[in-house]
């Protein structure tokens, strides 16, 4: 989509995506690390929920409303479900706190009661712990989950045979829909000159540990 390729050109250009030596929680040594947590100014960060907005309307996943999980899906959310507005698309949102409440509205459910169709909304997806938590609070409610939108899927390995991405759509049986993934990097990397000389250690990172199933 050449909203994938805008999407990791705004990452380079705001430092959220960076290349050279980073171990990750699984132990690998990756030659790109990406921190969502870095789009933080009001233009990026519009960008970005722009981004997710049409990686969204795009993906035609059926949904009623979006929830964050506390605390990186919180923004999301909020400036996703401002940018589906102004598509015309209007629909209710919510996120969770993490400690519950004890005085005014109480527990730890902010915004829209989760109801129908709920697309979750979040930054990466590393072992599907908050995949989890969120999907639990949404049957919790009796709702049921529609989907989940990420920024970046890795396409690599798990701890088992398929990526971590993967494993979240056959548990769950809901599409992952991500705004870029690491074949839309390496094309990025390929031919943007500033870039190039990143590529062949993506590339390598990729062969060693890289999975084909979440290729779409």
């Amino acid at each position: 989509m050449p909203f994938s390729r805008d999407f990791i050109e705004l990452s380079c250009r705001k430092g959220v995506l960076r290349f050279g030596s980073f171990v990750t929680k699984a132990g690998r040594v990756s030659p790109y690390f990406f921190n969502a947590g870095l789009f933080d100014d009001g233009g990026s960060f519009s960008e970005l929920c722009g981004f997710y907005a049409q990686a969204i309307l795009d993906s035609g996943v059926a949904f009623d409303m979006l929830f964050g999980p506390a605390y990186k899906g919180i923004p999301l959310v909020a400036g996703t479900a401002m940018r589906l507005a102004g598509e015309g698309v209007n629909v209710p949102f919510a996120f969770n706190r993490k400690e519950a409440k004890d005085h005014g509205e109480g527990g730890t459910l902010i915004g829209a009661p989760l109801e129908g169709r709920v697309l979750i909304l979040d930054d990466v997806i590393s072992a599907g712990t908050s995949v989890r938590e969120s999907v639990n609070i949404i049957r919790s409610h009796g709702a049921e989950l529609a989907g989940v939108v990420i920024a970046l899927d890795r396409m690599e390995r798990g701890q088992g045979e398929f990526s971590a991405v993967r494993e979240v759509e056959e548990t769950y049986g809901v599409p992952v829909v991500p705004v870029a993934t690491l074949e839309d990097l390496i094309a990025y990397l390929a031919d943007t000159p500033e870039f190039t000389n990143n590529l062949a250690a993506v590339q390598a990172y990729r062969d060693a540990y890289g999975t084909h199933d979440a290729i779409r």
